[in-house]
């Protein structure tokens, strides 16, 4: 599959991104792992192998310098995304994968033992079930429905001062910030450059108001 890595290297030298040669073969162990079982567990509407690297790998890992902290939640995680890519980027960083589907769960586990992936705990649970011992500094989403039902359901799981959410959105959704709750403001709204994809990305970071 060498062109795979090949298609990493020419995407990553497109961004600010150091990757290392480990790093870069994790992130393709990731992309053969789910181009295989996504033909029977149906993980991401994504079939081509060459495209889940622009679209999830590029599209996850541009985020990795904007995560302050240590630990970190990525809800609704599906297959891994953003937080595998993200953990493989960040090795010295403890990543929470939840989501509520057993089979994405069995899938990140088998990825976490086949590509020795030490930093990140799996977890099956609705998110607002899950009653973390400790908080954390940022909680990821990427596929979340909206911002605003994203922190609702999210609320108890950011550190109570620094913790911040973190969410992937595509434009600027103007309506969705419009609709956040009182008690919750945009800190900052990064324009993200994902090689070869179509469209905008941006990274919105909210916070607790005090």
């Amino acid at each position: 599959m060498s062109s795979l890595n090949n298609k990493l290297d020419q995407l990553i030298g497109q961004t600010q991104l150091e990757v290392s040669a480990k790093q870069r073969s994790q992130l393709v162990g990731y992309v053969e792992m789910l181009n295989k079982w996504n033909k029977a567990y149906n993980l991401t509407s994504v079939r081509d192998p060459m495209e889940m690297l622009v679209k999830h790998i590029l599209d996850s890992i541009v985020v990795s310098p904007h995560l302050e902290g240590e630990r970190f939640i990525d809800v609704g995680t599906g297959p891994g995304l953003p937080g595998i890519p993200l953990a493989i980027m960040n090795p010295d960083k403890t990543f929470y994968l939840l989501d509520s589907l057993g089979k994405r769960i069995r899938f990140i586990k088998q990825v976490l033992h086949e590509l020795g992936i030490e930093n990140v705990t799996p977890i099956q649970s609705r998110v607002e079930e899950f009653q973390p011992e400790e908080k954390f500094d940022g909680v990821l989403s990427r596929a979340f429905a909206s911002m605003l039902d994203m922190v609702e359901w999210c609320h108890h799981l950011p550190k109570h001062q620094s913790g911040v959410f973190l969410t992937l959105k595509g434009q600027l959704p103007q309506d969705e910030i419009e609709q956040l709750p009182e008690w919750c403001s945009v800190i900052a709204v990064k324009a993200l450059k994902v090689p070869e994809l179509d469209g905008d990305r941006h990274l919105v970071i909210l916070s607790r108001k005090e």
